[in-house]
């Protein structure tokens, strides 16, 4: 009995070999740059570096994945 075909089969195969993935390891390494954020001061709001600067690394991360996402994706879909 032949085996059914998958209905995948006849898609070309993913290729993830842009240089914009490169881009997405910014927002891994930045926060592990503990020199960046081990200070007090200056405060934002009442808040320490630390805190703000959380927010900043989310506002990166959400930046950078964004930007990549655009430059890669397929640009035959509309």
């Amino acid at each position: 009995m032949a085996e059914p075909e998958s209905p995948h089969a006849d898609t070309k195969p993913r290729t993830d070999s842009s240089p914009w993935n490169w881009l997405l390891l910014v927002p891994i390494v930045v926060p592990l740059l503990t020199p960046l954020f081990n200070h007090d001061e200056p405060r934002l709001a009442g808040f320490p570096l630390f805190y703000w600067l959380q927010f900043a690394f989310i506002l990166l991360g959400v930046v950078t994945t964004t930007l990549v996402y655009r430059m890669t994706r397929s640009r035959g879909r509309s």
